[in-house]
């Protein structure tokens, strides 16, 4: 009976077998998320530019118009009228030229006999220098009504989708540059812009890479970015920085970036809230399972296995998932043997000595 106490104390003394392994050493991608929404790279609003009444509706609110397609029409007979009365005029001092320059010819031979004046020939080859001065301004003015006329017609400046109609038909408008009713609007959507902000600290980061040479220059398109909206779960959306604002926002500390993305499939409308990761370079890491780290307070944790077997809390800097494991950026070294499981274990203590096993940290490629 004493013997099979000892023993059972004896088996109670042995340290606890547990998984160890050292971290994966990889170089990795730096993705930064930040939150942002999209944005249309155009929006236009409607107007006309000649003013009338509204004859015509040539779309459906929301639906999709291509640049040059006719959106409304403004009541053509008023401006049908002065294109009609331009080209009479137009008419008329096409006329007088005639007759001027027929007056110039007949001068020009009577002069030599002295039938008419040195003045009064001046005054016919003046008469026919303003003939044609009024005919070229009638012609001016042929043109603007023919302009007005065309404008009647208001067609869409650029593809995209529109907004609901401002006016109905039968409504008096005002035309011109100021004052204009506006009739709709139309916004782009393919492409489409993503705004996010960057801040400062971040800023200043990619600045150091590229001028280590690590990263292309902020704004610049050779840098990728990838998007997921609230809904989804990977990043299937990618595209590039196309702009970085000038200056940091002094109230908020955070710069204005923007990336541009394809959207095909016309699913992103402006003003959708999504994330989006911009590539941040690359730099050496070791991974290790979210599960092998501890909080404790404010810090982070890692339990590690020194050459006697004994248990030491290691103080870490995590970093982003990267293939399903969390990067360590400070704490630990390639050679450490990291505590996998048997944290619940309340033998497991910085200072307790373990049985190590060999375990082993499998990464998820992406």
């Amino acid at each position: 009976m004493l013997i099979a106490a000892q023993a059972l104390a004896q088996g109670s003394n042995q340290p606890p077998p547990v998984s160890v392994s050292e971290p994966i050493a990889k170089r990795v991608t730096q993705w930064d998320e930040y939150s942002g929404r999209f944005e249309a790279i155009a929006t236009v609003e409607i107007r006309a530019r000649v003013s009338g009444f509204i004859d015509k509706l040539h779309f459906k609110d929301g639906q999709w118009v291509n640049a040059g397609d006719p959106l409304f029409t403004i009541d053509k007979r008023p401006y049908e009228i002065a294109v009609e009365s331009a080209v009479a005029e137009v008419a008329r001092n096409k006329a007088q030229v005639e007759l001027a320059d027929l007056q110039v010819g007949r001068g020009a031979a009577l002069i030599g006999s002295r039938t008419i004046t040195e003045a009064d020939n001046d005054t016919r080859k003046s008469n026919l220098a303003v003939a044609k001065a009024q005919l070229k301004s009638a012609e001016a003015t042929l043109r603007n009504a023919q302009l007005n006329l065309e404008w009647t017609v208001v067609t869409a400046p650029l593809s995209g989708r529109i907004s609901d109609r401002k006016v109905d038909p039968g409504n008096l408008i005002q035309g011109g540059q100021s004052g204009a009713t506006l009739l709709a609007t139309i916004v782009s959507t393919d492409p489409i812009h993503f705004v996010f902000d960057v801040s400062e600290a971040d800023h200043l980061r990619y600045q150091r890479l590229f001028l280590a040479g690590e990263r292309a220059q902020a704004g610049s398109s050779a840098i990728p970015v990838r998007i997921k909206l609230a809904d989804e779960t990977e990043w299937k959306r990618t595209g590039k920085v196309d702009f970085v604002d000038n200056a940091l926002s002094p109230r908020s500390g955070t710069i204005r970036t923007r990336a541009i993305v394809e959207n095909k499939d016309h699913l992103l409308t402006p003003g959708v809230f999504g994330r989006i990761q911009l590539y941040g370079g690359e730099y050496d890491a070791l991974l290790i399972p979210d599960s092998a780290v501890i909080s404790d307070q404010a810090r982070k944790i890692v339990f590690a296995v020194g050459s006697d077997n004994v248990v030491q809390g290691r103080p870490v800097t995590l970093g982003p998932l990267v293939d399903g494991l969390r990067v360590v950026r400070e704490g630990l070294k390639p050679d450490d043997k990291v505590v996998l499981d048997g944290l619940a274990n309340p033998m497991v203590r910085p200072g307790a000595k373990i049985s190590p096993q060999k375990g082993q940290i499998t990464a998820k490629a992406q």
